[in-house]
């Protein structure tokens, strides 16, 4: 006997969802194979109050954070064979349920039955009977329900663009020129170097200055680019939905309407 798949078994009491993310029930129990020992059904409790089950096969289901998500739509599990979730599958039943989801059957010699489950001091809870065939009159109560998506979408464009500006550099240089300074100084007495003669004649110095040259060149400053940020806001969407809601007119009524307007007396 192969060992038993403990991820599926914790999914009980987890809420079943759809591929569209609509819920479809809520898992009561998981059924194993006889054989193989492996979890082949979800055993799903569904409709209003949650009082009728529909089996949908572990195939194809995985976790979905807190639920489990199954490959059949809410409506296709809603409509499966009804089978009476008393702990064990036949063979007859077994082989409804395959033929329905479209799944290949091999006969064996057992269905699928519950696994042994550890006892506790808890009593089980009540189990409702759905048989809706025994009520003399009922009507399925529907409401709308939001469904919320979200989807990305264009909300403008930036880009990058560089031209050329061209403005006064205003920079004071300091510069150096020469100057003549005349100096005039006393002649030694018995310098010989000194003629004492009449001479004319005449001398020069060159003088100098700088000269301020000015050349431009392109210089790589820094590098401006762009970046993606997302930031998170808040949307507030505001809209109606339509509820049924179902009444009873004339005569007693016995029991609770569960809120529901009733023009009858309640007792």
């Amino acid at each position: 006997m192969s060992e038993r798949n403990p991820k599926v078994e914790a999914w009980m009491n987890r809420t079943v969802v759809d591929s569209s993310g609509s819920k479809v029930g809520t898992v009561t129990d998981v059924y194993v194979d006889d054989e193989t020992n492996q979890p082949d059904w979800l055993a799903v409790s569904t409709g209003l109050f949650g009082t009728k089950v529909s089996f949908v096969p572990v195939e194809g289901a995985r976790a979905d954070g807190d639920g489990v998500m199954v490959a059949y739509t809410k409506d296709i599990v809603k409509a499966a064979p009804r089978t009476e979730a008393d702990g064990s599958l036949s063979v007859d039943e077994e082989q409804s349920l395959y033929a329905y989801y479209g799944r290949d059957y091999t006969p064996h010699t057992g269905g699928d039955t519950l696994p042994p489950r550890a006892t506790t001091d808890t009593p089980p809870a009540p189990t409702v009977s759905s048989d809706t065939s025994k009520r003399d009159a009922s009507m399925v109560r529907s409401e709308e329900e939001l469904s919320i998506n979200k989807r990305t979408q264009e909300a403008g464009r930036v880009r990058l663009r560089k031209w050329v500006e061209t403005e006064n550099v205003n920079v004071t240089v300091p510069v150096e020129r020469q100057m003549a300074r005349v100096v005039r100084e006393p002649v030694a007495e018995g310098d010989t170097t000194s003629g004492g003669e009449f001479v004319e004649g005449e001398e020069e110095i060159v003088l100098s200055e700088e000269v301020v040259d000015v050349s431009k060149r392109v210089v790589a400053k820094e590098r401006v680019g762009l970046e993606k940020e997302t930031v998170t806001g808040q949307v507030a969407v505001d809209e109606t939905v339509r509820k049924e809601r179902v009444g009873v007119d004339g005569g007693e009524l016995i029991g609770d309407d569960r809120g529901d307007v009733s023009k009858g007396t309640q007792r």
